[in-house]
Formats: C-alpha cells, structure tokens, sequence
C-alpha cells in the first residue's frame, strides 16, 4: 500500500513539469489567436476569399479543435492550424492596411519569438 502512494506520488512529481509546460504552451497559442483578433485594420485570405480579423481567430480556433493531440505546442499550432487550408493546399495570408501582404504563419511565427522573449 505505502509502495503505491509512494509511486503515485513520483508520477505525480514527473507529470508537474510537463503539465507546467502544457499550460505555457497554451497561454502561447492564445496570445497568437488574440494577436489575429486584435489586427481590426488587417485582412485574412484564405482559399481565396477575405475575412476580418473576428474572422479568422474564429477560423484558428475550429482548427485547433480538429488538430487535437497533434497540436502541444505554439508552433504545432502554427504548423497545423495558421499555415495554410488542409483543403487546397494555399497559404493563408494577412493584407495589412498599408497593403503589405505576409504569410499568416510568418507573421505569427515572428509574434511567438517576441512573446518569448518578453516572458
């Protein structure tokens, strides 16, 4: 009975760190979400059609559901859900009212590096 406190209690001790890292993780991929929503002056192409940025947080956030278990860090997030359609294969983009045309990924992929470093 004490061997299997004991043993719980040291897997306990081992998931603390990785539970830690997954909560990290997810405040990362919710500042890049927010970092989507925020940009009001800002348009996203996908498959060709434009969106707004409410848009398109809501868009990143219903892939995040269907990517699951793939997606356990902010760059998985990236990688899986902000690059480009599963469907056809394209980009997405951001058109910035100055009509600067960036990678979705790129640009989000340059908001996690300042994040990082900031925190």
């Amino acid at each position: 009975m004490i061997q299997t406190l004991i043993a719980l209690f040291l897997c306990g001790l081992l998931a603390e760190p990785e539970l830690a890292q997954r909560g990290i993780e997810q405040r990362k991929i919710e500042y890049l979400i927010s970092a989507v929503a925020e940009l009001h002056d800002a348009t996203f192409i996908r498959n060709g059609s434009e969106y707004d940025s409410r848009q398109a947080a809501k868009h990143l956030r219903s892939k995040l559901g269907y990517a699951g278990s793939r997606v356990k860090t902010a760059e998985d997030f990236i990688t899986w859900c902000a690059t480009g359609s599963s469907l056809s294969s394209e980009k997405y983009r951001i058109r910035f009212s100055d009509g600067r045309v960036r990678d979705t990924a790129d640009y989000l992929r340059d908001k996690l590096a300042r994040y990082e470093m900031a925190h």
